[in-house]
């Protein structure tokens, strides 16, 4: 059981690592939208999502820098449902993860209607 705990953590340390280039710097115009895309993507969470991917990947004999982009995508995903999910006009959560919600960090519309795009990656 170690060894799975550690091969998860090896792997979601991974995938924050390469979330963290994939986004926008938070000082990057317009700054409030990308402080909060981080915010919301950066705060944690298991990454099973994406560590699902990398193993298909390592099964299938894939190169991790193919694969990558595409399980990162799959945290970008999960992290827009999140966000929309919290807002007012559907469940109207204060917390995530300990923290206050986007639209309590940040102004529900920023995020609203901002946070629909995603960079590239």
């Amino acid at each position: 059981m170690k060894q799975m705990e550690s091969y998860l953590k090896q792997k979601a340390s991974e995938v924050n690592r390469s979330l963290d280039r994939f986004l926008p710097p938070a000082r990057a115009f317009p700054p409030t939208i990308h402080q909060a895309m981080r915010y919301s993507v950066l705060n944690g969470g298991k990454r099973l999502r994406a560590i699902l991917a990398l193993m298909v990947g390592e099964l299938l004999g894939a190169p991790k820098s193919k694969i990558m982009p595409f399980a990162c995508s799959l945290e970008l995903i999960h992290a827009y449902s999140l966000i929309h999910d919290d807002l007012p006009a559907m469940d109207d959560d204060d917390l995530r993860r300990g923290r206050p919600t986007c639209h309590k960090a940040y102004d529900e519309v920023v995020h609203r209607d901002n946070l629909v795009i995603f960079p590239e990656v």
